[in-house]
């Protein structure tokens, strides 16, 4: 990596892990490394538009009923669902706020990632890193004690071999009510092999930050979760947005391998 110039701020105190992955002396990315500046555009040292907000080219096909909108809203008549109005800038799932799951066309490993999201109340989506470790998305304000189905969420596996392992929940409920847009703020590690293909460490959340406030700091997920891409472990994947399971928008998806 020397040479490169890195859009991230940093200081002399250690965070090993982060350091560890980016194969750089032990350092520490304060708050503003994570946040991608959505002003910067696609390149070497800058972080990459998932959604150019007009339509899916750098998405997998089929896409479903995804669609570019200007805006989203509570409808008025219905909470649990979106109002949707025409234009560009937001990615929805439909009007009917269910549709397959969104891929990407790029693979990635380690990675950061800024995710701006927003659900209508009881809704329920996520991102999979990937496409097969899930950060949780659903409408969690006000829980108390939140649990790995909540959102921000490190989601558990439901898949063979027994016994599937357990989730994470975020370490602080951070969730705005539905209808308000959220941020998630990702550093992920991706898992490790040997020459063999013997996987040597497990995928990492390094650290997730929602809506300003850290939730998860090296957090290891084991094997794929519930509902993932695929089910088989590598060193890259697509990033994956859950439309199955109700009402989602977002905008300014952004990642920095």
């Amino acid at each position: 990596m020397a040479g490169r110039r890195f859009l991230i701020t940093m200081k002399t105190s250690a965070l090993r892990p982060v350091a560890a992955f980016l194969g750089l002396l032990p350092l520490t990315l304060t708050l503003s490394a994570l946040r991608l500046d959505p002003a910067a555009g696609a390149g070497v040292d800058g972080p990459k538009a998932l959604f150019n907000g007009r339509n899916l080219d750098d998405w997998r096909p089929p896409s479903g009923a995804w669609q570019a909108a200007k805006s989203v809203a509570l409808d008025p008549a219905d909470d649990k669902k979106f109002s949707i109005q025409s234009g560009e800038g937001v990615l929805v799932n439909g009007p009917n706020g269910k549709t397959g799951n969104l891929v990407t066309r790029e693979e990635y490993g380690d990675c950061d990632a800024h995710i701006e999201f927003v659900v209508p109340r009881n809704s329920n989506s996520g991102v999979y890193f990937m496409g097969r470790y899930e950060i949780q998305i659903f409408d969690s304000h006000g829980v108390a004690k939140p649990k790995s189905s909540d959102c921000g969420g490190v989601y558990a596996s439901c898949s063979e071999p027994k016994p599937d392992t357990a989730g994470r929940p975020p370490g602080v409920n951070s969730s705005r009510p539905p209808g308000e847009w959220q941020v998630f703020d990702v550093v992920f590690r991706a898992p490790r092999f040997d020459a063999t293909g013997k996987k040597t460490a497990n995928a990492m959340f390094v650290k997730v930050v929602h809506n300003g406030r850290v939730i998860h700091e090296n957090v290891e997920a084991p094997r794929p979760t519930c509902a993932a891409l695929a089910l088989d472990e590598k060193a890259r994947g697509p990033l994956m947005l859950q439309g199955d399971h109700g009402p989602v928008a977002f905008r300014n998806l952004r990642i920095r391998p």
